[in-house]
């Protein structure tokens, strides 16, 4: 074949193939243009960007074969890589102080939840005591944040710093057999989570709930400092003129707040749990006489977990195992009391 025909034949295929390749070209760009229209936001990751960031420096008119970005996004990219780029090369291998171990961690929040006027630099004093060195710093880091300043002097710091001398009381609904309300009352000393006195009665009056108080406190050096009330309407005037006659002071609770006397709330909720919700009163005596069989129980008996696993009048732990226990019922064998066979 001459030399002439073979490149004619190899200019055609020349040309034949960069028709192919624009012609190809044309195809990929209309299916990026119906896939730009369909997708409002393409979803790119750190490959793409780095892919689109080295054709950028490869090639001259990079801009004419992007699509799915902008140009201005591309440089963006490239920027922000920079920026990262020399903030990992100035990075200083290490930084502040060497961490401290959760159990250190752990005691700060104890320490500063138990002491609540305690600060940084008292913690840090009691730490280094036992041989934990921490800064202040560190120790004002991990302190459990009060809501105020003034939480030392809040209400239940005041009663927890004033149970010796603190009692309470409150009402309770229970109704009857007959579907009749009865309103129990109950007198509770904050000493030892005691029950001092129950009562029961169909028309609360000031004057029925003053004579409570008198047979709670006889007048035998037993009567509370303080005594803590919420503001029913119950305790009227002659109410408040027997207390004050006693010498003793009243703390009414806030408005819509029954968690200020949550002792005595606690204890009606025991009430209702361990006795009411098992038996039906058929009148007032036979409430009476079940209250006040469940407060010696609940007195004598009933162990708390608040008062080291003992009852409020505390019972003697045995010297050794016993062989064998004796139970004696309480309220027809709903409770028992136990003690050590002979």
């Amino acid at each position: 074949m001459p030399l002439f025909a073979h490149l004619l034949l190899a200019l055609r295929r020349l040309g034949h193939d960069r028709t192919r390749l624009v012609l190809e070209n044309a195809a990929l760009r209309h299916q990026l243009a119906v896939l730009k229209r369909s997708v409002s936001r393409p979803r790119i990751e750190d490959s793409d960007r780095l892919f689109w960031i080295g054709m950028r420096r490869m090639l001259v008119e990079w801009q004419d074969c992007l699509l799915f970005v902008k140009p201005e996004t591309v440089v963006r990219w490239h920027r922000r890589g920079w920026r990262y780029y020399w903030r990992r090369k100035s990075k200083p291998r290490t930084q502040g102080r060497p961490p401290i171990s959760f159990a250190l961690i752990h005691l700060i929040k104890r320490l500063s939840r138990a002491n609540v006027t305690w600060g940084a630099p008292h913690i840090r004093d009691e730490l280094a005591l036992h041989g934990h060195d921490v800064a202040a710093s560190t120790v004002a880091r991990y302190m459990e944040k009060h809501r105020s300043p003034d939480r030392a002097r809040c209400w239940r710091t005041f009663i927890r710093n004033h149970m010796p001398v603190t009692a309470a009381c409150d009402f309770f609904v229970v109704p009857t057999l007959t579907f009749k309300l009865l309103y129990g009352f109950v007198v509770l000393s904050h000493d030892r989570r005691r029950i001092v006195h129950v009562g029961v009665t169909v028309h609360p009056t000031a004057e029925w709930t003053a004579r409570q108080v008198t047979e709670a406190f006889p007048g035998d050096g037993t009567e509370p400092r303080l005594l803590l009330r919420d503001r029913d309407s119950i305790y009227g005037d002659a109410f408040i003129r027997q207390v004050h006659a006693m010498g003793i002071r009243q703390l009414v609770t806030a408005h819509k707040s029954p968690w200020q006397n949550g002792y005595a709330e606690r204890v009606i909720g025991s009430i209702r749990r361990e006795c009411l919700d098992h038996i039906i009163p058929m009148g007032q005596r036979h409430l009476l006489r079940t209250l006040q069989e469940y407060a010696r129980y609940y007195n004598e008996s009933r162990t708390h977990r608040s008062l080291d696993g003992n009852a409020p009048v505390p019972r003697p732990r045995a010297a050794a195992p016993a062989v064998e226990l004796v139970a004696e019922p309480v309220l027809g064998g709903l409770h028992h009391r136990y003690r050590g066979a002979a």
